[in-house]
């Protein structure tokens, strides 16, 4: 029986077992049939799928039966119906070596409207070519989120859009095609949502009543209308429902109002971002209510310029104040004092960058011990850094740059043990700068101590033992016009990290150690320049992309170096290199934009592997040895902005493919040895600013089309070549000229007198980027101007040339500096008007044929510094007043016989030596006068050389008169003398009658 029973017991067993299995057998066929998604949800993904473009492929997963597993898909668990499309752009802006990107595009399939269950729909960072929002979006009812940032879709934002009663996300950012139309009302609908942002969306329809829309929204958590073309920022809202809000973001609209009270009224608020509008108003008021603000951000706005107020104080929970780009003044010393009674601060960030504050820093900045960020930048702080800035023992970042700072660095700026970034340049640092300094900078990464000036006179030192190991290990380093030489600085030897490396400017006399080539850096920047190096540059330095190479104005030799591809910009000008240009220099380095290799000792040809640099923009090998002819192909180079090839040995003529050259803006060829004339395709480079030819051997006429087709010329530099003929009077067209130089042609005809209507030489000339620099001939010598100041030089050479006429009126020319019409044919009187140019600094009218006086008005040209009139026709006094006391040398008057006068020997006709210049009638009938004294001059002299030739002339020709003419002589003599005996006989008698 006992055996019965366990046998029972076991079928029993056995039985539940096989139960058991069937029951997991059939859970798991049950779990096989639901793997799959629903079937007609497939297929509206595939209809989807097929409507789109997508050329890298990121939907190539969309395949079998089971699109649950398709990637960018998301089912519910339980259900399987489809609630997740997450097609977000993976990597925005990127661009495949086959040239495809990763954007999603094409036409967007109603069959979406068949996944029914779908709450979460993301195509944001796509591009949809401008396309409208699909109106059936609005009929997507189960939405909770939908994101279409960035993705371009244009047209108007659809109202169903509001039928999506239970969305909590909507994100539209950045449709910079996308407006709207008519209001906003049909945000109303959306009575659920907490996320809103529509930056970029143009809303400048909405002025009116965006406002009193948003706040009838009482979930909202987060609001950005970023660029939304908004006019109106309500002061006073009927009601104001924002009591959820956290961050509101109005940046870059069109603002241009006070900050209204509302505003500091929500107790929730931990971010407002206001920056780049035209906010005003008085900040006194603005802050006080604001106790729970974890975030402000006022940036780049314009506000009435008054005090940063002090109730600012009570924001003692204020982690983030961002109050940049504003027209804020005053000192800051009330805000940090009354800001630091918080006790325990939670300042994190403080951002006052370019305001127009000023005055001292004080001892309560140290207060602020949570302080990350700090950045005071484009001030006007002046004095030191106070020494409690040690204090600061959580900084990360203190930016100083572009202030009034002055006096020395303090030492307990080493005690930032967290500082990572350092900018304290375009200040007045004085004094040294040692180990103390950086003694527990373990962190620092971004060191910038520096200026622009190239100043020699350097004021602050950097005095740290040789041998001196840094705590850090810097990757960016910028010091420039302070004193770290003349040694290079030994202390670099263990920065092994260093991405930029700036020591411009700083006294260094030396050759570059051996250990820092063998650092193995790979760079942005080196830049070396203006210092006294010397030494050879190897070629196995290496470079990230984009980087760029700054050694100019040492004393480098040897051959030219070549890097690697990634080199960006060149500039090795004022150096000693020597050879030639590599020939494969555009092959090694073929993503070169910026080459300077200008003044060096360069030989040979320009090499056509540049032709191989398609994005090169500036190009300048001027003042080497290179010769031959200059090649031809420019049509590869369509982005080439400036070209100085000038003082070369470059021969032949000027290539016409120049002249494919659309972006080109200075084009400077002069003092070589080119011919031919000038051709006709560079009237195709229509947007250039300077044109130099000077110094060559180009023949014809100066092309009338100079100034049709290049209107925008500013500087025309063409002498010293063979042009001839007449200056055309097209170039008056060229109303931005303000240098024109045709001098030492043999230009002929009249000076065109629209000259004088040149609007550029009579206007203040903003400041210009020139590039290269130009020889302009004044004051009597030539003067070379650098590209920094080209701009302010306004002149005219037109001497040496064979013009003829009249000078014409040059009134209107009231910022002209340099006239220079000498060695010409010019006829009849000095203009009056010449006296109207007030700037003019160098006058030279000589070796003309001028006559008349010198106009009195002329004595009002207070900066007139050098003057040549010498070898004219010029008569009268020369004026005496003003600007002409300081003309001392008579040379600037000789050959002008009718002249007199200081500095003259010729005193004037009255005794004093005053005789006022004649006007009106008189100085007619003193004209007339001269006139005739000058005709009985000329009559009397040719009645001497008639009378004499015709008897002398005779005697010489003719011998029998010759012989009879000094016979009658002698007897006539023989005559004289008896008679004059006799006559002295009787005399003698008369006296002495005894005798």
């Amino acid at each position: 029986m006992k055996h019965n029973f366990h046998s029972q017991l076991l079928s029993l067993l056995l039985l539940l077992g096989f139960f058991c299995l069937k029951t997991i057998q059939l859970v798991s066929c049950h779990g096989d049939l639901q793997v799959n998604c629903i079937k007609n949800e497939r297929e509206a993904l595939l209809k989807f799928k097929e409507s789109l473009t997508d050329p890298s492929g990121r939907l190539s997963s969309w395949f079998g039966e089971d699109c649950c597993k398709w990637k960018g898909v998301q089912c519910d668990k339980k259900t399987r119906h489809i609630v997740e499309l997450k097609l977000r752009n993976p990597r925005p802006g990127v661009v495949k070596d086959d040239g495809t990107t990763y954007n999603l595009g094409g036409e967007i399939n109603p069959s979406l409207l068949n996944l029914k269950h779908l709450n979460h729909l993301d195509l944001s960072l796509n591009d949809f070519g401008g396309r409208t929002i699909p109106e059936f979006f609005g009929s997507l009812e189960k939405l909770r989120y939908l994101n279409l940032s960035g993705a371009a879709f244009g047209g108007y934002v659809p109202p169903n859009l509001g039928n999506l009663s239970n969305l909590h996300y909507l994100d539209l950012n950045t449709n910079f095609y996308a407006s709207q139309e008519g209001d906003l009302k049909w945000i109303t609908n959306l009575s659920s949502l907490q996320y809103l942002n529509l930056g970029g969306v143009n809303l400048s329809s909405t002025a009116d009543n965006w406002l009193q829309v948003i706040t009838m929204m009482p979930c909202l958590s987060e609001l950005h209308l970023p660029s939304c073309g908004l006019s109106e920022l309500h002061q006073t809202p009927s009601s104001v429902n924002f009591s959820s809000l956290r961050v509101l973001d109005l940046s870059n609209n069109g603002f241009n109002s006070s900050l209204p009270d509302w505003l500091f009224e929500l107790q929730k608020l931990e971010y407002l971002d206001l920056n780049s509008n035209n906010l005003g108003g008085n900040f006194s008021a603005t802050f006080s209510n604001i106790t729970s603000l974890q975030m402000l951000d006022l940036s780049q706005n314009s506000f009435i310029p008054g005090q940063i107020p002090t109730s600012l104080g009570y924001l003692c929970n204020l982690k983030t104040l961002v109050l940049s780009t504003n027209n804020l003044i005053g000192e800051v010393t009330d805000f940090f004092d009354v800001l630091s009674m918080c006790g325990n601060s939670s300042l994190e960030t403080l951002d006052l960058g370019d305001n127009q504050l000023g005055g001292f820093l004080p001892n309560s900045l140290g207060h602020f011990k949570k302080l990350k960020h700090l950045q005071l930048w484009e001030n006007s702080f002046v004095g030191s850094i106070p020494d409690s800035i040690g204090n600061l023992s959580s900084l990360e970042e203190f930016y100083l740059n572009n202030n009034k700072m002055n006096g020395p660095i303090p030492e307990s700026l080493g005690k930032l043990s967290e500082l990572v970034a350092l900018d304290i340049s375009e200040n007045s640092w004085t004094g040294v700068v040692s180990e103390a300094h950086f003694f527990n900078l373990t962190s620092l990464k971004d060191m910038v101590i520096a200026k622009f000036s190239l100043s020699p006179d350097l004021t602050l030192f950097f005095n740290v033992s040789p041998g001196w190991i840094p705590p850090f290990k810097l990757e960016f380093l910028k010091l420039r016009s302070c004193q770290v030489g003349p040694k290079f600085p030994g202390w670099l030897r263990n920065q092994d990290q260093l991405s930029t490396v700036v020591l411009r400017n700083t006294k260094i006399s030396d050759i570059i150690p051996e250990w820092f080539w063998e650092l193995g850096l790979s760079l942005d920047e080196l830049d070396l320049g203006y210092n006294q190096i010397s030494g050879r540059i190897p070629n196995s330095l290496k470079f990230r992309p984009q980087s760029t190479v700054y050694l100019n104005w040492n004393c480098f030799w040897g051959p030219l170096p070549l890097w690697s591809a990634n080199l960006s910009e060149l500039h090795l000008s004022n150096n000693s290199f020597f050879g030639p240009i590599p020939p494969d220099i555009g092959e090694k380095m073929s993503l070169l934009t910026d080459i300077d290799i200008s003044y060096n000792s360069l030989i040979g040809a320009i090499p056509s592997s540049i032709s191989n640099l398609t994005t090169l923009t500036t190009l300048v090998v001027s003042n080497n040895y290179l010769s031959g002819k200059t090649p031809e192909f420019w049509d590869n180079l369509p982005f080439l902005y400036a070209l100085d090839m000038s003082n070369n040995c470059l021969s032949g003529k000027i290539p016409s493919s120049i002249g494919s050259l659309s972006y080109l803006r200075f084009l400077m060829l002069s003092d070589n040895h080119l011919s031919g004339k000038i051709p006709t395709a560079l009237q195709n480079c229509s947007n250039m600013d300077t044109l130099d030819f000077g110094n060559n051997e180009l023949t014809g006429k100066i092309p009338e089309w100079f100034g049709e087709r290049i209107p925008t010329l500013l500087i025309l530099r063409l002498r010293s070549n063979f042009f001839h003929g007449d200056i055309p009077d097209e170039l008056c067209n060229l109303s931005g000229l303000h240098i024109l130089d045709l001098a030492e042609n043999n230009l002929s005809g009249s000076i065109p007198p629209c000259v004088g209507n040149l609007k550029g030489m009579a206007m203040d000339l903003q400041s210009v980027r020139y590039e290269g620099q130009l020889w302009v001939a004044t004051k009597g010598t030539e003067y070379f101007y650098t590209a920094s100041v080209l701009y302010l030089v306004n002149s005219i050479d037109l001497s040496s040339n064979r013009l003829g006429g009249e000078v014409p009126e040059l009134r209107n020319l009231s910022r002209l500096v340099t006239l220079n019409l000498s060695r010409n044919h010019l006829t009849g009187k000095i203009p009056e008007s010449i006296g109207n140019l007030l700037h003019l600094e160098s006058l030279d009218l000589s070796r003309n044929q001028l006559s008349d006086l010198i106009p009195p008005s002329m004595a009002a040209s207070t900066f007139l510094a050098h003057l040549d009139l010498s070898y004219n026709n010029l008569t009268g006094e020369i004026p005496s007043s003003n600007q002409f006391q300081t003309f001392n040398d008579p040379s600037i008057y000789e050959g002008n016989p009718g002249l007199c006068g200081v500095p003259l020997p010729t005193k004037c006709s009255r005794d004093d030596g005053e005789v006022p210049p004649p006007t009106g009638r008189k100085q007619e009938t003193e004209g007339a006068v001269r006139k005739e004294q000058m005709g009985l001059y000329i009559s009397a002299a040719l009645g001497f050389v008639v009378g004499f030739w015709g008897v002398c002339g005779t005697l010489v020709i003719k011998n029998s008169w010759r012989i009879a003419y000094f016979q009658f002589v002698n007897n006539m003599k023989e005559r004289i003398i008896i008679l004059a005996s006799v006559v002295l006989a009787r005399l003698i008698r008369l006296i002495n009658p005894r005798e």
